[in-house]
């Protein structure tokens, strides 16, 4: 969260109670990282469970509790703090918060500040699984969202009761992402996108294989991008460790067959297809059942290989294909090579790069081939770059409505 991603973006952080309140003070932090000032309000019952101290420090502002605080000119911290923000989040939001915001009601600081705002206001659900449930508390949720309120949550899981459920707070990191998330330009609204990324494994044995250096860093950069732009996103990634993006559903394959039938099997309900993925060219045609094993200092076991099928051109074959975008990883001569392969792919667009200067790295540089000619990209950090790409992509969308 150190890209400045919310730099310039001011955000209230409002606080009531309940003992996530705990996870907040990361939250604090993790915004603050991401280049937001934070100005926090807190219900008297939040300090119940965290002091404003702490806030202030994690913030470095003074933190209200009171709609009589003079420490505003003008005695108006409901309208002046509102004011100054570019969204307001509650997190927590308890369950008898949520009531008030559904009803409109205006009993202290922080409930007469969102309802005098002028900015967008999100909420973090935090409560016991039963309540969460409740009734009452689904219709008053529901309002909420009628009303243009952004629900983040519930998670489910472990709750402090002891009880496991539906009502968790959603962690600081996921809030801090969907924050960053809600302030990106929805350029893919409505849209359904299938990212390839990393490696593939083909086994020889049950010990060893064939793979390559790629980190999956920029498939799942760019799926995380696609998704801040308001796409539907499914990611199939081969053997990588990275974290799943905020919104992103995922797929997990090993080999080039395994994520060829994961893409095959999606490919026509999306309208954009980006093929990130380095994909093994070739696979052992017979894998070992038992480890081979080495038998004398001379002797080398003979492997018999065969082609794997060529995922991105079937995508580009189908009967009504998705708008296909390929990545080609060469070693060398990148725009000769690149604009041969998107001819022979026969797609709308190729990002090309080289592949040992970006393999594992944080940063790129690509070229973008097209029917225009060459366009090349400066390097940047792979989370800025993918940013770019979605803009370039969503540039060159056909004029058609979304699937």
């Amino acid at each position: 969260m150190d890209r400045g991603e919310l730099a310039g973006k001011t955000i209230v952080l409002g606080l009531t109670g309940g003992i996530a309140c705990y996870k907040s003070a990361e939250l604090t932090r993790l915004l603050i990282k991401a280049g937001a000032a934070v100005q926090v309000v807190m219900t008297d019952a939040a300090t119940q469970f965290i002091t404003p101290l702490t806030m202030q420090a994690l913030s470095g502002r003074p933190v209200f509790t009171s709609q009589w605080d003079s420490r505003i000119d003008n005695n108006m911290a409901h309208i002046d703090l509102s004011r100054e923000a570019d969204a307001i989040l509650i997190a927590p939001a308890s369950t008898d918060f949520l009531a008030k915001l559904a009803h409109g009601m205006a009993d202290d600081l922080l409930c007469t500040l969102c309802v005098a705002r002028d900015c967008p206001l999100l909420v973090a659900p935090a409560m016991n699984r039963q309540m969460w449930a409740n009734p009452a508390t689904q219709r008053n949720a529901a309002t909420l969202r009628g009303d243009g309120v952004t629900l983040l949550g519930p998670d489910s899981g472990d709750q402090a009761c002891g009880e496991v459920g539906d009502g968790r707070m959603l962690e600081p990191e996921a809030l801090c992402e969907a924050m960053i998330s809600f302030f990106q330009p929805k350029r893919l609204a409505g849209r359904r996108v299938l990212i390839t990324a990393g490696p593939t494994f083909e086994p020889i044995d049950p010990v060893r294989g064939l793979t390559n250096l790629s980190s999956g860093k920029m498939g799942f950069a760019l799926a995380r991008a696609a998704a801040q732009a308001g796409a539907d996103v499914h990611l199939v990634a081969g053997p990588t460790s990275l974290a799943t993006p905020w919104g992103v559903t995922r797929s997990n394959v090993q080999t080039a067959r395994q994520m060829y039938d994961a893409v095959m099997a999606d490919a026509a309900r999306n309208d954009i297809f980006i093929a990130v993925a380095a994909v093994a060219d070739w696979r052992v045609r017979d894998v070992a059942r038992e480890k081979i094993k080495k038998t004398g200092e001379t002797d080398v076991p003979t492997l018999e290989f065969v082609q794997n099928p060529d995922i991105l051109a079937a995508v580009a074959r189908l009967p009504k294909p998705p708008y296909c975008v390929g990545f080609a990883a060469e070693s060398g001569d990148l725009e000769k090579h690149g604009a041969q392969k998107r001819a022979r792919k026969q797609i709308p667009l190729l990002v090309g790069n080289l592949g040992p200067a970006t393999f594992g790295q944080d940063d790129n540089e690509v070229i973008l081939f097209d029917d225009a000619g060459q366009k090349r990209l400066p390097r940047a950090d792979k989370h800025a770059l993918a940013r770019s790409l979605i803009i370039e992509i969503a540039a060159r969308l056909p004029s058609r409505a979304p699937r």
